[in-house]
């Protein structure tokens, strides 16, 4: 299952050939077409109620890296948008490029932002894990938050600053106290659609919550990113930088996408 990647060989160009889903009708990121999203007033603002004690490590997957969350209890939740519910936190992640110009999954009227935050959370009041839920169509959400090249962010800095310590595939850090609302922006202006998860074996399970504002991140914030090794030191092979990560966006197929804003 660990045999894909970002590369001509084994990326998302030939993805379908190992997981059929590729091809499926639900599939993630879109490039959201702002005047055929639907306003839809019934949407609430999300609420994001998440307790830092929850962070427990950052971890180089080869793919990314993740910062991940103690998810036993409903200690770190969101509710709201589109949501039956609450769902719990899991895990943040990003997906960049190898440049500032392109990185994010998701596309606004064909924009590019540079890079992308997922905040994933799965739906514990219906499922007994995480495990469980990915093969539920309801069974994830995730919060989906552009970066923009503007000034330093210095709620990134805590994790920038974790990077030296995973920077080979497989390595591991502890991270603690760290609440991921602090890179939250504003959360009542957002697009809404039914989804996968955006990376093998793209389970199509995933309520996605794109929200219209992006945050800030340095240029050279960003480069620390891809300074991060999709190669593990033991491989004996020349190292392999973790370039870009990013999937191209899919067809919508008849998938209507939500706005909570005009």
């Amino acid at each position: 299952m660990d045999n894909w990647g970002y590369a001509d060989h084994n990326g998302p160009e030939v993805w379908h050939e190992m997981f059929p889903l590729a091809t499926g009708e639900r599939q993630s990121p879109i490039d959201i077409i702002t005047n055929a999203a639907t306003y839809d007033p019934s949407l609430p603002p999300i609420n994001v109620d998440y307790d830092p004690s929850t962070a427990k490590a950052i971890l180089n997957s080869g793919h990314t890296f993740s910062v991940e969350f103690d998810d036993e209890h409903d200690k770190s939740v969101v509710r709201g948008g589109p949501l039956h519910g609450s769902y719990r936190l899991r895990q943040i992640h990003f997906h960049w490029g190898s440049c500032d110009e392109y990185g994010s999954e998701h596309k606004v009227d064909g924009k590019n932002y540079p890079a992308e935050l997922h905040i994933v959370h799965w739906n514990a009041e219906k499922y007994s894990s995480f495990v469980e839920a990915v093969y539920k169509p309801d069974g994830l959400a995730v919060l989906g938050i552009f970066l923009k090249i503007e000034k330093h962010n210095k709620n990134l800095k805590i994790i920038t600053n974790a990077l030296d310590d995973i920077s080979f595939k497989d390595k591991q850090s502890s991270f603690r106290n760290f609440n991921p609302s602090c890179l939250l922006p504003n959360c009542k202006e957002f697009w809404t659609y039914q989804g996968s998860i955006t990376v093998p074996p793209l389970f199509e399970c995933v309520t996605w919550i794109v929200l219209k504002e992006p945050i800030s991140i340095s240029s050279g914030q960003l480069s620390r990113f891809r300074s991060l090794f999709s190669t593990t030191e033991t491989d004996g092979i020349e190292p392999c930088y973790m370039e870009t990560n990013h999937r191209p966006t899919q067809p919508l197929k008849g998938r209507k996408v939500r706005a909570s804003f005009f």
